[in-house]
């Protein structure tokens, strides 16, 4: 059987972990293309493959990921059997249509968004990409949504957590805590656009088998988490808890971001002087700009971040259930390395966790063991193989219960 081609759309941060972290598994695929809107950043990144020694074919290509037509064009030109998408979310419906139109797999990290609409009504999957499964299955195509860690592995733990640990689950939190620093006065760890979206909205989670509302920062806790210790997280609105609430109905679900005060303050006047808004304004001057898109302009590349990286992540699932009628709890996480990430593949530590888990995705598409010819969110699949995968790529997982810590 022909190995397939890859398509990586998108030259990020995220998009130069996957590209590294595919050519390391070169043996599992054919041709690998990796296209941008400008041609010249998926260039660093080959280039960067080639310094590295890796010898697969490698070609760059220019593309308006947003032209489905353009996208489906350029599938049929590279072959590809595959398409990772990790470029902004306000990509994934046209790289998605392209995929169908042209037969390829698809795998994201995050669910679509609307550059016009900032936290719209939950279930976010239910208004863009969900709406598109029976185009899928009537393609016969593999789409894989949210593959990344945050959505993605998460959603894998919580998974395990069914599969191996309950039969019965009460509540699913999802801690992600960021121990690392950057030396910058103040920066985002991925596109900034995309990261103060996510916080200026209604904060959504799933409790009481219903959607509750709260505003970002309202809600805190201190956790006490391995390696990373007591740090503050507080209930954010998540991309995972719209796909997790749906598969486990019965349980809170929620998802819990760390912050330490300096993000909070920065954000807090930002968000303030309107200067998080996606609507435009006109200047003094007749410039019509977007608040939003001028302090993202301002703010640091976050791929420029990784060289003086340092310290660690750890995000988990605290999965509450029981078992034959006894309750208890499991523990399920991470930790990564801000420093190991940019000796391997030069990307901080957060690009590493997002940018590895879509290749290990591809890995079992290739495969065959999540070649499902349907879309699927990560806990609509086996979880063990993708641990376990993972662990083996440079993401290993470890489970706290009550035998203790241990690795899957």
């Amino acid at each position: 059987m022909a190995k397939r081609n890859v398509l990586i759309i998108g030259a990020g941060g995220v998009a130069q972990v996957t590209a590294h972290k595919l050519a390391q598994w070169a043996a599992e695929f054919g041709d690998l293309h990796i296209a941008n809107r400008t041609k010249a950043r998926a260039d660093a990144i080959i280039e960067g493959l080639r310094e590295k020694g890796h010898q697969m074919p490698f070609a760059s290509h220019a593309l308006d990921a947003m032209d489905p037509a353009a996208v489906e064009a350029l599938i049929r030109q590279t072959g590809a059997g595959i398409v990772i998408n990790v470029g902004t979310a306000f990509i994934n419906m046209s790289v998605l249509e392209g995929c169908i139109r042209a037969g390829a797999a698809y795998i994201d990290t995050a669910i679509h968004e609307d550059p016009a609409k900032v936290c719209e009504t939950p279930p976010w999957y239910g208004n863009y990409e969900w709406k598109r499964r029976d185009d899928v299955a009537r393609a016969g195509i593999t789409a894989i949504l949210g593959a990344g860690f945050d959505p993605g592995v998460v959603n894998a733990y919580a998974r395990l957590a069914e599969d191996e640990y309950f039969d019965r689950i009460d509540s699913i939190d999802i801690v992600d805590i960021n121990a690392g620093s950057h030396g910058r006065w103040f920066a985002t760890n991925f596109d900034p656009e995309i990261n103060f979206r996510e916080f200026t909205g209604t904060v959504y989670s799933w409790q009481d088998g219903a959607w509750r509302e709260n505003r970002m920062f309202e809600v805190g806790r201190e956790w006490d988490l391995p390696v990373v210790g007591k740090r503050t997280a507080y209930l954010s609105g998540h991309d995972e808890v719209h796909s997790l609430s749906a598969r486990y109905k019965d349980a809170d679900v929620r998802f819990w971001m760390g912050f330490g005060d300096h993000y909070i303050n920065v954000f807090t006047v930002l968000q303030n002087l309107g200067l998080l808004s996606e609507q435009p304004v006109t200047t003094a001057e007749g410039v019509e700009v977007v608040p939003l898109k001028v302090v993202k302009a301002v703010l640091p590349d976050p791929a420029s971040l990784a060289p003086d990286y340092e310290g660690k992540t750890c995000i988990g699932d605290l999965v509450k259930g029981s078992l034959n009628g006894q309750p208890g709890e499991v523990f399920i996480y991470n930790v990564a390395d801000h420093k190991d990430a940019f000796t391997e593949v030069g990307s901080q530590g957060i690009s590493y966790t997002a940018g590895v888990p879509p290749v290990a995705a591809a890995i079992l598409i290739a495969r065959g063991i999540w070649d499902v010819k349907v879309m699927a969110n990560v806990e609509d699949l086996p979880p063990r193989p993708f641990l376990e995968l993972l662990g083996r790529m440079g993401l290993p997982s470890r489970v706290i219960d009550a035998r203790g810590d241990n690795p899957i």
